[in-house]
């Protein structure tokens, strides 16, 4: 291993796979687990994004390949998750990075707007944690990583779809916790509050500065700061944490 690798390594020997890897929370939470110690799998849905990903992963001394995959594809998500398995022997964490937003008020939402969101944020998660959880049930350990949003528990105007979404990853992370503890998988959820990610880069600066008034911290988070929290959870430090949903938020809710 590099030097580069933090010297807890925490991750050490954790085959993981990420989806949406290629920016934002979920290319940091690669970068972070790479750090760790982790053997990184990239995921996502542009070829470049992937290959770049990677190449940073390996950078810093972490074993990490790629695969361009659509999380809304089961096929797709299932032979990713045949060669990974295939390759390293096992998949230890899943972190459901992956997801879309396409705003617009209850009055003028789309069905378009609203299918594809769902399919996106809801079933894609589904899709890769049913796709991974005979594997962790079979050897007898895992983590599940859900992203919710702080959205997914106090709503927000003009994202019924994305709240849809967010709410019902929740209740994913309570039931899958529930089913699959007693088989040694851990699930929990994530639910970040306003992220300095390119997900935020057509919004006016504007809006940008109300955004952060909103929050006790007064600014926005980093993607690095819900990678943190999730290389904890993946981690055996977090063993007795199942079911839970954590806000990162700076306290926006408070």
């Amino acid at each position: 291993m590099s030097s580069s690798l933090s010297i807890s390594a925490r991750l050490s020997g954790k085959v993981s796979l990420i989806t949406g890897a290629a920016q934002g929370i979920g290319l940091a939470t690669a970068l972070k687990f790479a750090r760790e110690g982790a053997t990184v799998i990239v995921c996502d849905v542009q070829q470049a994004g992937v290959d770049a990903a990677v190449r940073q992963c390996r950078e810093l001394g972490a074993t990490a390949t790629g695969y361009v995959m659509d999380v809304t594809q089961r096929e797709m998500v299932d032979a990713v998750v045949a060669k990974a398995i295939d390759e390293f022997g096992r998949i230890d964490v899943l972190v459901n990075n992956a997801g879309i937003t396409q705003d617009a008020r209850l009055q003028k939402m789309t069905m378009e707007q609203f299918d594809r969101v769902i399919d996106v944020n809801l079933r894609g998660v589904f899709h890769c944690a049913q796709a991974v959880t005979d594997a962790m049930v079979s050897q007898g350990s895992g983590v599940i990583l859900n992203a919710s949003s702080v959205v997914g528990i106090y709503g927000n105007f003009g994202q019924t779809n994305y709240a849809a979404t967010k709410f019902g990853v929740i209740g994913f992370t309570k039931t899958w916790s529930r089913e699959l503890g007693p088989k040694g998988i851990r699930v929990n959820a994530v639910a970040p509050g306003f992220i300095s990610t390119p997900i935020l880069s057509t919004i006016p600066e504007k809006v940008i500065a109300e955004m952060e008034h909103r929050v006790p911290l007064r600014r926005l988070g980093k993607p690095e700061e819900i990678a943190n929290v999730y290389a904890f959870l993946a981690s055996d430090e977090a063993s007795y944490i199942n079911g839970a949903v954590i806000e990162v938020s700076g306290g926006m809710s408070v």
